[in-house]
């Protein structure tokens, strides 16, 4: 809009210079010379092929000589009278080289702060992770040792009562059976498990956030 303006403005302040540009401008367009270069499926093969076999080599590059030469001209002269708004146009787009300079720092200083988040979120991630194997690990040794003591202290009592005769025969029963039946998971045990469960929840985010 501010390009269009302007041209408007220096279009009426240059009216004589132009209507002169305009002219030269149908002028060209209007030459059979340089309507083929108009047209969009131009070849340049086929017009330097049409060219050899017309036997107008000489001609045409004096014309196409010729019409650089005008559409020169009138370009200077464009400039010339347009020079306000290309400056502008020039400055405009400077200002934006450096807004767009501005968003790079940004964007890298921003990517900085994501990949220190990272790092401070996955090194504490993995810690607690290895301690949490770690600990369901010394857990399940605990309870084997728990589980081999009491298995210990049932067979020395069972033989006890076995040598009581029928007498211990109830109790010698009983302790047979807690032989056979293993207690029941340990309480802390059974917390570390719903613990495990929950990093194994929030694993996929934590490597969305690694990668």
């Amino acid at each position: 809009m501010e390009g269009g303006d302007g041209g408007v403005s220096m279009a009426g302040r240059g009216a004589p210079g132009s209507g002169a540009a305009a002219a030269t401008v149908r002028e060209l367009l209007q030459d059979e010379c340089y309507s083929d270069f108009l047209n969009e499926d131009f070849d340049v093969k086929t017009y330097t092929s049409q060219s050899i076999h017309q036997a107008v080599i000489a001609e045409q590059l004096a014309k196409l000589a010729q019409g650089i030469s005008q559409l020169d001209k009138e370009l200077h002269l464009q400039v010339v009278a347009r020079h306000e708004d290309l400056l502008a146009q020039a400055t405009g787009i400077e200002s934006l080289e450096g807004v767009l300079q501005m968003m790079q720092t940004r964007i890298g200083a921003l990517q900085g702060a994501v990949d220190r988040m990272k790092a401070k979120i996955i090194e504490p991630y993995n810690k607690i992770v290895a301690r949490t194997a770690q600990l369901a690990r010394l857990q399940v040794a605990c309870d084997l040792l728990r589980r081999i003591i009491r298995i210990l202290y049932l067979s020395k009592r069972l033989q006890g009562q076995l040598q009581g005769g029928s007498r211990e025969i109830t109790k010698a029963a009983q302790s047979l059976n807690e032989l056979v039946i293993p207690p029941p998971l340990p309480t802390q045990q059974i917390c570390n498990v719903r613990i495990e469960s929950w990093f194994s929840l929030q694993l996929p985010e934590i490597i969305f956030l690694k990668e």
